[in-house]
């Protein structure tokens, strides 16, 4: 087996993600959101209690993903709707006063009629040549009215459109509100929990996260090739990202959620995929066995698909586990998360 080795990061840059991973553990800033009733755990179950917080987070997190994911393109299409609207405005304008113009000119040299304006003309043959000059006017005037009604119903549909648009968007805004808050109170309630407990016992939490965050430093990957060089360059570019902070709702470059980590990699190799874990699950081939996954293969776990991270190789997997960790190399067998299967992009 080869061992992977993360390269070393600058000492001054190294010592700001290490010193910053470990105080999110025992000093998460939550802000300000509706929390829960806490629960009394014993002093040997708030790990336990504070780890079942985190992982409710990273629920909601790939929740609060969808919908921001939801919105951007809505706000997108309405921008676009808009924009459209008002250009049809514009020539809906146009058209108008093209159609006023030649209305007062016809009135100008219409006002008597035609057949009056015949008899007392001095010149038959110069009032017959003005004579078919009206009667193109009069055509045009026609074709105008036609393209005026035709812009008023094309401006009407879509302005319902982007009413219907606005109306969406607006629901997925308190969506995203709505999950913000379950996030941020789910985290309020972990940093209460780390509170119950005494210095020495918040400091030992820190230092087992702090030996997982190191451990990747050491991993044994193997030499298995990838599964295709697409998959090949995305991996390349998440191992770039160990040792980087997990941020809810972050996509890199510097901080990652766990599907914010894989979606950031994929790009980085040209490759667009969906932003939530969910919607990754259901892209590429899918594969049910873990021994047939091949590094770079996307891996779900747990049973509502909201984690999602790397295979490695040799059992492990690349991931932004939860909050107050980095991205990191673990051993699927001790992630605490099941399996339920692989992606090959």
């Amino acid at each position: 087996m080869a061992s992977h080795r993360r390269p070393k990061q600058p000492n001054r840059a190294r010592t700001t993600v290490l010193t910053t991973t470990a105080a999110a553990v025992v000093a998460l800033t939550a802000q300000s959101a509706q929390a829960d009733p806490l629960p009394d755990p014993n002093k040997k179950g708030v790990k336990a209690e504070v780890d079942r917080l985190y992982e409710q987070a990273t629920q909601a997190t790939e929740k609060y993903n969808g919908a921001k994911e939801k919105h951007d393109k809505l706000q997108k299409q309405v921008d676009n709707l808009q924009d459209t609207v008002a250009r049809g405005q514009d020539e809906l304008n146009t058209l108008r006063d093209g159609l006023g113009s030649l209305a007062t000119a016809q009135y100008r040299s219409g006002g008597v009629d035609p057949s009056v304006q015949l008899f007392l003309s001095s010149d038959p043959d110069s009032y017959l040549d003005k004579a078919a000059v009206l009667d193109q006017l009069s055509s045009r005037q026609l074709s105008t009215l036609k393209k005026i009604q035709a812009k008023q119903r094309t401006l009407a549909q879509q302005r319902e459109e982007a009413s219907q648009k606005l109306a969406d968007l607006g629901s997925t805004r308190k969506e995203l509100k709505d999950k913000k808050q379950e996030i941020q109170g789910k985290l309020a309630q972990a940093q209460k929990l780390l509170n119950t407990l005494t210095a020495k016992e918040r400091a030992k939490i820190a230092a087992e996260e702090e030996r997982a965050n190191r451990a990747s430093e050491r991993v044994e990957l193997g030499n298995e090739a990838s599964g295709s060089q697409r998959t090949a360059s995305a991996f390349e570019a998440a191992k770039s990202r160990v040792g980087m902070p997990y941020v809810w709702g972050a996509t890199g470059p510097n901080s990652f959620d766990c599907s914010g980590l894989t979606s950031w990699a994929f790009n980085q190799a040209g490759i667009s995929i969906p932003r939530t874990s969910q919607a990754q699950a259901n892209i590429g081939t899918r594969i049910n066995s873990l021994s047939e996954l091949k590094p770079g293969d996307l891996i779900l776990m747990r049973t509502d698909l909201s984690h999602v991270g790397f295979y490695a190789g040799n059992g492990q997997i690349l991931h932004a586990p939860k909050p107050g960790a980095v991205v990191r190399y673990e051993p699927i067998s001790t992630s605490g998360m099941p399996f339920m299967w692989g992606v090959r992009v």
